[in-house]
């Protein structure tokens, strides 16, 4: 989980300087993005972004996923969200001091805004959107992806749903 999470911000083989389930977790984690750049129903949620996000939109439609993931939740996990929530937070504070120091940054916000449990809701995933647009290269188009995703919301949560779905039997054939 924790090589997982900071994945994005070990680059080439720095990872070999990670304890060795780490390292799996960012291996997984490689793997799981070259899988997700080839997948038919990512990539039709990506499609349905890219007018307005252009070379952006595979960032939103992740952004897109996680929040189906966490509003059907129930339907991926037979813990409730919020203990697990609470337990990934745990995780990642007792791996703290082997993270990068961007992702510590970040992980003091992701726990104390309840990042995580925030996607549920659209207005999390807004907030989410509005604030990476500030830091990082994310146009500012926040309430155009928030009207893409209410306009095509059933369309666009069935393609996430099979998605998950298939990203669950890639993993499960991984591990």
């Amino acid at each position: 989980m924790v090589g997982n999470f900071i994945a994005d911000h070990v680059k080439g083989k720095q990872y070999l300087g990670y304890p060795e389930e780490v390292q799996k977790g960012i291996i997984l984690h490689r793997a799981i993005d070259h899988f997700t750049d080839n997948n038919i129903h990512w990539q039709s949620i990506r499609e349905k972004i890219r007018p307005v996000y252009n070379r952006y939109a595979g960032v939103v439609a992740d952004i897109f996923i996680d929040h189906f993931l966490a509003a059907r939740w129930n339907d991926y996990s037979e813990y409730p969200l919020s203990k697990y929530t609470k337990w990934v937070h745990a995780v990642f504070l007792r791996n703290y001091t082997i993270m990068p120091d961007r992702v510590k940054e970040f992980l003091a916000f992701l726990i104390q805004h309840k990042r995580l449990l925030s996607y549920a809701e659209i207005s999390g995933i807004e907030e989410s959107i509005y604030i990476m647009s500030l830091r990082s290269s994310l146009p500012d188009k926040t309430t155009t992806a928030i009207n893409l995703l209410q306009d095509h919301y059933q369309e666009l949560e069935a393609l996430s749903h099979l998605f998950l779905s298939d990203a669950i039997r890639f993993v499960t054939m991984e591990n």
